[in-house]
């Protein structure tokens, strides 16, 4: 494979990525929040299982306990972006999700004492203010959606560092899988406390389930994994960066979502932090960075 297709193949990966979100929305309309996190990685687990099956027989207990952890952080990360888009835009949450990038690099100083870098201070002082534009709306509110999806990407930030732990002592690739496996038993079971779990009644439903299980998780994480060995991590990163961007698209060209002057300028600010951030991410954060959504 060469660097060009392989560019190319996270760039459609990032493409289904930024897709999510409307799915996500279209999703709640056919099952309850836990049950589209339970459907759509369950069978993006068993995708991704059957294609890595022989290499999944040689799984530790190690691996299974950081796949445990992960699982749940993951589960931590849908959960939140799911309830947060009852009541925030698609391009809201796809913008406010990308803060991930920042939190990662601020969770490495308070955990592992790093001095943070001068690109790292510019790019939280420029997404601060672009989160303020983005999301406080007269009469200076905020939308409830719009800080779960903050919490999301503090969610997701704290999966990718512990990821960055358990890729030292673990098959990288089995932990990813078996954690999309979890994720799914997380939200199997909060579906059957919370929820009655039901299956999709509409080919809509199904058809959003199906897209975000199949090529947002199964294909999405299979072609991040084969693509990422013919590639340079800041490609890498700056490819992932594209994601908020075309969420903005599908919401404005499907469901109609328009922002107002301070949005577009918010959204923009919010973008250039990420890049300011990601331009010069360490190997090991992008490489072990799962994005599933």
């Amino acid at each position: 494979m060469t660097q060009l297709r392989a560019d190319v193949l996270l760039l459609l990966a990032t493409v289904g990525w930024g897709a999510s979100y409307l799915l996500m929305k279209m999703g709640l309309d056919a099952v309850g929040e836990f049950t589209l996190i339970a459907l759509r990685f369950g069978i993006a687990f068993l995708i991704a299982a059957a294609v890595f099956f022989r290499k999944l027989r040689n799984t530790n207990f190690k691996t299974i306990k950081y796949a445990l952890l992960l699982g749940f952080l993951l589960f931590l990360v849908f959960a939140t972006v799911t309830y947060g888009l009852n009541t925030t835009t698609t391009t809201n949450a796809g913008f406010l999700v990308s803060l991930t990038v920042i939190f990662v690099p601020l969770f490495s100083i308070f955990i592992f004492k790093k001095k943070p870098e001068l690109r790292l201070i510019l790019g939280i002082l420029i997404a601060l203010t672009g989160i303020a534009l983005l999301t406080i709306h007269p009469p200076f509110k905020i939308m409830a959606g719009d800080l779960l999806c903050i919490g999301t990407a503090l969610f997701y930030a704290l999966h990718i560092t512990v990821a960055g732990v358990a890729a030292k002592e673990v098959d990288t690739l089995n932990v990813g899988i078996l954690q999309l496996g979890f994720a799914c038993l997380y939200g199997l079971i909060f579906s059957f406390i919370f929820e009655t779990p039901s299956l999709p009644a509409t080919p809509k439903g199904w058809f959003a389930v199906l897209t975000l299980a199949i090529v947002c998780s199964g294909f999405g994480f299979i072609i991040q994994i084969m693509a990422q060995k013919y590639t340079s991590p800041t490609r890498t990163g700056l490819i992932f960066s594209l994601e908020p961007v075309f969420a903005a698209i599908f919401g404005y060209v499907f469901a109609h979502e328009i922002m107002s002057i301070n949005g577009y300028i918010g959204a923009f600010l919010v973008f250039l932090s990420v890049i300011i951030s990601s331009v010069k991410s360490t190997k090991n954060q992008v490489v072990v960075e799962v994005n599933v959504i």
